[in-house]
């Protein structure tokens, strides 16, 4: 089997469009159309259902997208390690970020490492963890930070950081003079809550499962600015990291009770290929937290 066809299919599949997959690949439409129905010829089956300009794949599809994005990212992975063993690097590390680091935490450690590797090129993705995870399974990264919780197996993980949520709240709310908040006076207020697939909301969901609370979510928005305004103007009160309060008087970081940690890790592939500057970058990040530490 070529392996130009399945290159072809996976981005077909992906961008559910023949026109969108010719684009990214920068090849006509009708070559991507020809390779794709060569393709099912070859293999006796018809991978896509066709219907106007909808591409929907069908159940054999699904399965060769699953063998086909592992057998591509294997192929790469090869050729950089080739090319890695005659002297030559990729120069490129591609991470995502949640929106909350990358703001926070993050920006010293990218211009620190850029000065000190200046020949490397960053490229930094923001999402949600759940979103960095899938595209980190799916090879559209090298690295990304998620949360050490309930991690793949194909991922492998280290931590980088131990942070505790916090309440936050107006410095004039009843509740910004307590030491602890309980998980049922919070649950009591209106929040202010990122949208699924962050992974505050995600912990935010969990500690409601297992305090059987029903969240009273009044806005849900992934703008970090936006969520800080509405919590100050009095609309309802959020959890973030005490990295985002400290420089910020009008709003208060109050612990739950009991608390809850967050371990923040940065993860790859366990079976891709680590580059070098994949792996000076991940060691970089390591560096920096345990300087932190100290």
């Amino acid at each position: 089997m070529d392996i130009k066809p399945l290159r072809y299919f996976v981005e077909v599949a992906r961008h559910a469009s023949f026109t969108r997959a010719g684009e990214v690949l920068h090849v006509a439409q009708p070559a991507v159309s020809m390779a794709i129905r060569k393709l099912e010829a070859e293999l006796e089956l018809t991978l896509f259902h066709r219907h106007d300009r909808k591409v929907v794949l069908t159940n054999e599809g699904q399965r060769l997208l699953m063998h086909a994005t592992r057998i591509l990212q294997t192929l790469d992975d090869a050729q950089l390690e080739m090319q890695e063993l005659r002297g030559l690097t990729r120069g490129e590390v591609r991470v995502g970020i949640p929106g909350m680091l990358g703001s926070y935490y993050f920006p010293p450690i990218l211009m620190a490492f850029r000065h000190r590797h200046p020949q490397l090129n960053l490229s930094v993705v923001e999402a949600g963890t759940g979103r960095l995870q899938e595209m980190l399974q799916q090879g559209l990264l090298d690295l990304a930070i998620i949360v050490a919780d309930e991690v793949p197996d194909e991922l492998e993980v280290q931590v980088f950081m131990r942070e505790q949520m916090m309440v936050t709240l107006p410095r004039e709310h009843p509740l910004a003079q307590q030491s602890r908040i309980s998980y049922d006076a919070f649950f009591s207020q209106e929040l202010v809550m990122f949208q699924p697939g962050y992974f505050h909301r995600k912990a935010v969901d969990k500690i409601a499962r297992q305090s059987r609370c029903t969240p009273n979510i009044g806005f849900e928005t992934n703008l970090l600015p936006l969520i800080k305004s509405i919590v100050k103007q009095g609309f309802g009160i959020s959890t973030l990291l005490a990295m985002v309060l400290r420089d910020d008087p009008e709003l208060v970081a109050v612990p739950f009770e009991p608390a809850v940690w967050l371990d923040l890790c940065i993860a790859w592939r366990r079976q891709g290929y680590l580059s070098r500057a994949n792996r000076a970058f991940a060691d970089f990040v390591l560096e920096h937290s345990a300087g932190r530490d100290r």
